[in-house]
């Protein structure tokens, strides 16, 4: 039994994954702020289905010949495991009259399939288009949470899978940027120009840029709450920083953890924000 207890083929080895489907899920329960039956299996739904990818990923890699086959067993007991759990819950979502929001697992199908079609490709790495999809499919949790919290149907919760999704999304292109910028030799560094290194972060500036002016001008027209920009004041920020300073030498942890603080602040202030009138 001890083979089928892996750590790297039970659970997400990209950690910070993770805040991809834990903000849009804090965000959705307390945004509505009902903490009943409902939410505990959608929450139990959705972190089992997050947690499926990974013995799927490493099912397809041993099939295709990219990881011994002796990791099968393990693979198919970590698929049995998850996917009776995600069952259970999603059952327990149907009983409680909330059918409805399995539809929202439809976009993740499709996508789902292509991830692990690049995986038997071998390239799946540095797909950054397919991250940020993939995150849009993750911030349906937003609306999901919010829905079941609340009891019914809100059109409130598009907002909150939209804020989010745009959230996750130039999170991963700010990433790709400073992953960038670490791998740039000191002598390459300073031979760049300010203007060189604003060249490079325009795709992440404009995200960001995007993002604060579309949350602003919402709250402005009362579409939402009306300081919901503050959050994304904060992400955008941070992206000026980046780019004012590059993260030649940085190690991929210290990314990491600097984009993990960044999107924490970002969940908190939104759930504050939001339920302030």
């Amino acid at each position: 039994m001890r083979h089928l207890f892996k750590k790297q083929i039970a659970l997400p080895q990209d950690h910070g994954s993770w805040v991809f489907i834990l903000s849009p899920l804090l965000v959705g329960v307390f945004a509505g702020g009902n903490f009943s039956r409902g939410v505990l299996y959608l929450v139990i739904a959705a972190m089992s289905a997050f947690m499926l990818r990974q013995p799927m990923t490493v099912a397809v890699k041993a099939y295709s010949g990219r990881r011994p086959k002796t990791d099968l067993p393990a693979a198919r007991f970590w698929l049995l495991i998850y996917g009776l759990i995600s069952a259970l819950a999603l059952l327990g979502l149907i009983f409680e009259g909330f059918g409805y929001i399995l539809y929202l697992a439809v976009p993740g199908a499709p996508v789902f399939a292509w991830h692990l079609w690049l995986v038997s490709k071998r390239a799946e790495r540095r797909q950054a288009g397919v991250e940020v999809i993939a995150t849009g499919v993750l911030s349906l949790s937003a609306p999901a949470a919010y829905w079941v919290s609340v009891l019914e149907y809100d059109p409130a919760g598009w907002w909150l899978w939209a804020f989010t999704w745009l959230q996750s999304a130039a999170s991963i292109v700010y990433a790709y940027l400073r992953l960038g910028q670490r791998e740039m030799s000191q002598e390459q560094a300073s031979a760049w120009k300010r203007s060189d290194w604003l060249r490079m972060g325009i795709r992440a500036m404009l995200y960001t840029s995007f993002n604060l002016v579309v949350s602003a001008a919402a709250g402005l027209f009362n579409l939402v709450p009306k300081f919901v920009f503050i959050p994304f004041f904060l992400q955008w920020a941070e992206t000026i920083w980046g780019v004012a300073r590059p993260a030649v030498g940085w190690k991929p942890t210290r990314i990491g953890i600097r984009q993990l603080i960044v999107s924490t602040l970002w969940t908190i202030l939104f759930i504050l924000v939001w339920r302030t009138p």
